[in-house]
């Protein structure tokens, strides 16, 4: 039996197709070791994203050659699929695979081995606009208790800072009944939340419509829901122009569907946003969410925001730090701008020096803290449902609640993958505790 190591950088989307891997290679027989010991095959799913996402892929890309030269070093993922030549060049890389093919990955990785040394396998394919959703099963081999379900492959908005639509392709989006048929695997398998993610989530279905099938997110959500046995379902990220009224109707009223909306913002500033060539003006997204508090008042609303983008003036920056504490997000992800190659905003005059930027995200990181504590303190007395995931310590076990808010209660070991209802009655630090009810 040959061993197989996996490593993953980056997002969800790529934990997820890592997933997919293994239970492809477990199925066709193989052992999955961990990364840090010794196997025959090293696989590395990389990312791109920021500079150092890329930086990372290659030093995990030079580790694996490392420990062992006679081992196949197979990369797959946004580096190979945006630079080929870069990681072709990478002395003791065998295989390469972008973001397309990877059910084929067993069949390409034996055919590899059989010419180890000699050649390097490239099967990165270009992606067009008639390329489909590669429906593979998804990973069920972990002791995970939340499951993360890619139904939605490809990006069309080019944001002038983002080198995703060229790593990951256009549109795709997996089928209602590829939907179904994952979710009941993972229910099988003893799930009890199961995470739908995609790179442009809220586009789901949208490049179908060519093809006369009028889908969206909310057929999605409905197709996962109606799988017996689905204890909880909850979003990844989408954008805010996408949370059509059905959607937010359904989050109100399903109890099953975690309110918590992950809604990217990337500036609080108009002229940023323009230059970024984002959906939407500060206006609009403060409307937006507006309208879903009004039909979700128990909704919690994390976002993502980028600092120090080109041209970015202390004025718009403060313009941003404002609008945030506007918007009462629970949870702020905090990026200082990165440079790629290759799109609009690289090339863009006033880049900000990464020492403003770094000094620019402290500050918003402490508009972050404020938010979230007061997010926080608003749980104190509530009841919530919590799928506790693994101990603290000896006497205290974690998980989340619906709103994405981690959660500690006096328990054992027990507990883990178990769904129980938790009166919140404290914080501590950046954790709510509670009791058992």
């Amino acid at each position: 039996m040959k061993k197989i190591a996996f490593y993953t950088l980056g997002c969800k989307v790529n934990q997820a197709d890592t997933a997919s891997m293994e239970g492809i290679f477990r199925a066709a027989g193989y052992e999955v070791v961990p990364f840090d010991g010794q196997a025959d095959i090293y696989l590395i799913n990389t990312c791109v994203v920021t500079n150092t996402g890329q930086r990372r892929s290659r030093q995990i890309i030079n580790r694996a050659v490392r420990r062992n030269p006679l081992s196949l070093v197979v990369v797959t993922g946004c580096y190979p699929q945006t630079a080929p030549e870069e990681v072709r060049a990478i002395a003791g890389v065998d295989v390469i695979i972008g973001n397309q093919e990877r059910g084929r990955i067993v069949e390409l990785v034996e055919q590899a081995l059989e010419h180890k040394q000699t050649e390097i396998l490239d099967n990165v394919q270009q992606m067009t606009v008639d390329t489909k959703f590669e429906e593979i099963g998804v990973g069920t081999e972990t002791d995970k208790t939340r499951a993360f379900l890619k139904i939605q492959e490809g990006c069309n908005q080019y944001c002038t800072y983002c080198i995703i639509p060229f790593a990951r392709g256009p549109l795709r989006s997996r089928s209602l009944e590829g939907i179904k048929e994952e979710v009941a695997k993972l229910v099988a398998a003893g799930y009890k939340e199961v995470v739908l993610i995609g790179i442009h989530l809220g586009c789901y279905g949208k490049e179908l419509r060519k093809e006369g099938k009028d889908i969206s997110l909310y057929d999605a959500m409905q197709a996962a829901l109606s799988v017996p046995g689905v204890q909880r379902l909850r979003l990844g990220s989408l954008e805010s122009v996408e949370a059509e009224p059905r959607l937010l109707q359904l989050l109100a009223t399903e109890p099953r569907l975690c309110k918590h909306l992950h809604l990217p913002l990337q500036s609080g500033c108009d002229k940023i946003l323009k230059a970024m060539h984002r959906p939407y003006d500060t206006a609009k997204f403060a409307q937006l969410l507006d309208e879903i508090r009004a039909q979700v008042p128990d909704v919690a609303i994390t976002t993502d925001v980028i600092v120090g983008f080109p041209g970015e003036t202390e004025a718009d920056f403060a313009e941003t730090m404002a609008f945030a504490e506007r918007c009462g997000f629970a949870k702020m992800h905090i990026f200082p701008y990165s440079k790629r190659k290759g799109t609009p905003a690289a090339s863009m005059p006033e880049q900000v020096t990464e020492a403003v930027k770094s000094e620019r995200a402290a500050r918003l990181a402490e508009v972050d803290e404020k938010l979230h504590q007061r997010t926080l303190a608003a749980m104190v007395g509530k009841t919530v449902e919590v799928l506790f995931e693994q101990p603290v310590d000896a006497q205290h076990m974690e998980g989340l609640c619906g709103p994405y808010l981690r959660t500690v209660v006096a328990g054992t070991e027990e507990l883990a993958g178990e769904i129980h209802q938790v009166k919140i009655t404290g914080i501590v630090d950046d954790w709510l505790t509670g009791e058992l009810l």
